[in-house]
């Protein structure tokens, strides 16, 4: 991504697709993540064990940092000035139909699928039906049920953490792109150490790939 940018006029269509995705992605309204996300969200805030609280609040944010890193994806890879050289940038074009098809058919399915099979999914009334057994559920287990009543600050907590992860990313990346250059250079350690992935490939490496080739 860091090498691209500007990209949504040289394959718009790929654009529209990724967009189609996203969105599902994030959880927007209608789409077929946002009865999916919801659902889990909702059910999790419902449960019936001591670590319920606490994954309702960390299922949040996780849809906060969801929503950040993948308009963070789009506004990188299809917005702003091309980081590409202009050799690569006259090369770019839209891929063949062969490929194009099936973006067509799953960015239908992300955009209009929970509208269409949600309530056979989770409805609690016809999932029993839907399903015919073939997901187990537990005698009094009413979790289908109970996520249609949560309180309207659970219903919309996924929704707000969605636009913050939205706005935060649109920020950083569109209205004013050299915020992470200078927030990475006055926070140096913790910049490399998320860039590095927490370290875990020389985690791995070290306990497991080392060890291998040695014996």
């Amino acid at each position: 991504m860091r090498k691209m940018g500007g990209l949504w006029r040289k394959i718009p269509i790929t654009y529209a697709m990724m967009l189609a995705g996203t969105l599902a992605l994030t959880g927007f309204p209608m789409t077929a993540g946002f009865f999916s996300k919801d659902a889990i969200i909702e059910a999790s805030f419902m449960g019936h064990n001591v670590m319920a609280g606490f994954a309702f609040v960390m299922l949040v944010v996780a849809a906060a940092f969801t929503s950040f890193y993948s308009w963070r994806l789009v506004f990188m890879t299809f917005h702003g000035k091309p980081r590409a050289s202009t050799e690569v940038m006259s090369h770019m074009h839209e891929s063949p139909q062969v490929m194009l098809i099936p973006l067509y058919v799953l960015a239908a399915g992300a955009l209009f699928g929970g509208l269409l099979f949600s309530a056979a999914f989770i409805g609690a009334e016809s999932t029993a039906e839907f399903w015919k057994g073939a997901i187990f559920t537990a005698h009094g287990n009413e979790i289908l049920e109970e996520i249609h009543h949560v309180p309207s600050w659970v219903k919309a907590a996924p929704f707000i953490a969605m636009v913050l992860g939205f706005l935060t990313a649109l920020f950083f990346y569109v209205l004013k792109p050299e915020t992470p250059k200078a927030l990475s250079s006055r926070m140096g350690a913790l910049y490399r150490f998320l860039l590095n992935k927490w370290y875990f490939d020389e985690l791995y490496d070290a306990i497991f790939v080392r060890p291998a080739r040695s014996s």
